[in-house]
């Protein structure tokens, strides 16, 4: 079974309320929610810590599980919210964070191809960078991978680094996930790595404990919403 999991927090430090702000006059996590209905998946839920989230999406008739408010990270919800639905180890869940609005079925249903191939523990994206201001930007996430597509490292800085004149093509990380479920029970009982600690990045933590995560290239990028500035942008165009 594929059942897709959306992490929604409601005490985010950059912004509070996220998953609650009106795009277009719906709120964001009902944009997601709709967005991943129409991939190719066979059960779909909302996990937060919040009563009002969890009101909002009952509302537009989604689905909700609640979960510890003390999380670290979305995976860690995702996969506490896998255990709550008492999922078998076969299922494969995919992460899709709640501040995705624009995310579309084609990036999921990639991520769907990928992960049944069952050589491949972990799923996710990127797609080609094409300006220096956005490879040297510590915001966005860069990743290297072999010629079959598995990653290599992934980090804030440029990577690899240009030190002879040669200038490879640069790839940036998209955050969406997949993997079966005794995968993500897995990677989220590890301890904090030193790399992790280092970009603070916790794909780096599985990395490092030899789990394998495989890529695809895809050329589209959903806007996502960190700031409420982002958010005045979308609704203002």
């Amino acid at each position: 079974m594929k059942v897709c999991i959306i992490p929604a927090r409601y005490s985010s430090t950059r912004f509070p309320g996220k998953p609650l702000a009106l795009i277009y006059k719906k709120p964001m996590i009902q944009h997601v929610y709709e967005r991943c209905e129409e991939a190719e998946l066979d059960a779909l839920y909302v996990a937060t810590d919040d009563e009002r989230i969890k009101q909002t999406v009952e509302k537009f008739g989604g689905k909700v599980i609640m979960t510890d408010p003390n999380h670290a990270s979305g995976t860690d919800r995702c996969a506490e919210a896998a255990r709550i639905l008492n999922l078998k180890d076969t299922d494969f869940i995919f992460n899709i964070q709640g501040d995705e609005p624009f995310i579309r079925k084609e990036e999921i249903n990639m991520l769907v191809n990928l992960i049944e191939n069952p050589i491949i523990q972990i799923a996710t994206l990127c797609k080609p960078i094409s300006n220096k201001e956005e490879l040297n930007n510590p915001n966005k996430v860069k990743v290297i991978f072999t010629n079959s597509n598995r990653t290599l490292y992934f980090s804030r800085s440029p990577i690899p680094f240009p030190f002879s004149c040669l200038q490879p093509p640069a790839f940036k990380h998209l955050g969406i996930y997949a993997y079966q479920n005794s995968i993500l029970q897995q990677i989220t009982q590890l301890p904090i790595s030193i790399l992790e600690k280092t970009e603070n990045l916790e794909q780096l933590r599985w990395l490092e404990n030899d789990f394998n995560i495989h890529i695809s290239i895809c050329h589209y990028e959903s806007i996502a919403i960190d700031t409420p500035d982002d958010l005045k942008q979308i609704n203002y165009h």
